[in-house]
């Protein structure tokens, strides 16, 4: 798979109130599904496509992430310790995460998504012309490769993924591809609606975000994004689920124990 794959800058810092028997003691991508957080099943949706650099944009309990990853082997996998003076220890299995490159960015407790990304986007290279962009709480089997390839052909600024789900998120409409139209949280949804897995083009950031904690991206930025002809939408019509509710919570985690959870279809193959 491409070692150049573009870096993945996940949203993990709101506090999922609609989750909040959960959330209580974890952030929601800290929530698990079987034996891991959701935000470990995204990582693995894009690693299978050969993405190696993540951005966490941490806000709410950040210090769940920091835990989890600073100890992301010991949790994982066999350990010897040797204790003494000298002491050292022995990790007995290598996973698959080994050359993962994982960035906590501290945006804020407080902050909203648009402020988020501005204020992560310093742990962008300067080589990184374009980045990916989700939340931290949702699954699917879309062709992250795909939609790369889609992004680069239609040459818009940031490319959403389309997808058709419950009408209670942000409706886009399309037209050959092209978003011609974008309404937050419609009461009701006729077509696609923003299912995240996005593609950004890095001039986004300094044309559209400023580091303002009450910025939005799914409301100012992305309308005129769509003013401006600079969003176009990636057609997704296979699974895609987000764990908002403790109903999607049960829901995600009874397709994993049923062994046939559809978002791991490419971790296998790694295509």
């Amino acid at each position: 798979m491409n070692s150049e794959m573009p870096p993945l800058m996940i949203l993990c810092g709101g506090k999922g109130s609609r989750l909040r028997d959960v959330t209580e003691l974890l952030p929601k991508p800290m929530v698990p599904i079987g034996g891991q957080p959701i935000i470990w099943h995204i990582m693995r949706s894009y690693a299978a496509f050969g993405v190696r650099r993540f951005i966490l944009c941490l806000g709410y309990k950040r210090e769940c992430f920091v835990d989890y990853f600073l100890n992301f082997h010991a949790y994982a996998s066999d350990i010897t310790v040797q204790l003494g003076k000298h002491g050292s220890v022995n990790y007995h299995d290598h996973s698959v995460e080994a050359d993962w490159e994982v960035t906590l960015a501290n945006t804020g407790v407080d902050t909203m998504t648009g402020g988020r990304v501005a204020i992560a986007s310093k742990h962008l290279r300067e080589t990184d012309k374009t980045f990916f962009l989700t939340y931290g709480d949702a699954v699917s089997d879309i062709n992250i490769a795909a939609s790369l390839d889609f992004h680069r052909h239609k040459g818009k600024l940031i490319t959403v993924s389309a997808v058709h789900p419950e009408g209670r998120f942000g409706e886009i409409k399309l037209d050959n591809g092209v978003v011609s139209g974008f309404e937050e949280k419609p009461t009701r949804v006729e077509g696609y609606i923003n299912g995240g897995f996005m593609v950004l083009e890095k001039e986004i950031i300094s044309r559209y975000l400023t580091e303002d904690k009450d910025l939005f991206f799914e409301q100012k930025p992305m309308r005129q994004a769509v003013e401006d002809g600079q969003m176009a939408a990636f057609s997704h019509d296979g699974f895609w689920q987000c764990m908002d509710t403790p109903r999607e919570y049960q829901l995600l985690n009874n397709i994993w124990n049923s062994g046939n959870a559809p978002w791991t279809v490419h971790w296998q193959s790694g295509s």
